[in-house]
């Protein structure tokens, strides 16, 4: 009984017009700081922003070819500390990339 309801014309239009307006309302009875990720996505219903994302799967990419190139370099202590200077430096010639062109 209850699938069928769900399934209802009115009531999807009911849950696509008041699910944004609860998620404000839940949010704005919590005094959560408005920086966070929770505050994010609790107002847009976005789980992860693009951007967050986007570096997740550079960083991802950059350990693979790390691998690739070094094999067992994953078990040396170093290797942290080299993924996040290799990401440093990605992330500096993209900033000033994006410098260059405005």
């Amino acid at each position: 009984m209850l699938n069928r309801l769900k399934n209802l014309k009115i009531v999807k239009k009911l849950n696509s017009k008041l699910s944004p307006k609860l998620r404000w309302l839940t949010f704005a009875n919590k005094n959560i700081d408005k920086s966070s990720a929770d505050y994010i996505s609790m107002i847009s219903g976005v789980d992860e922003l693009k951007s967050n994302s986007d570096a997740r799967r550079l960083e991802a990419m950059v350990r693979e070819q790390l691998k690739e190139e070094f094999p067992n370099i994953e078990n040396m202590k170093s290797y942290e500390l080299l993924v996040d200077a290799v990401m440093h430096n990605l992330r500096k010639k993209q900033l000033q990339a994006m410098g260059d062109d405005e």
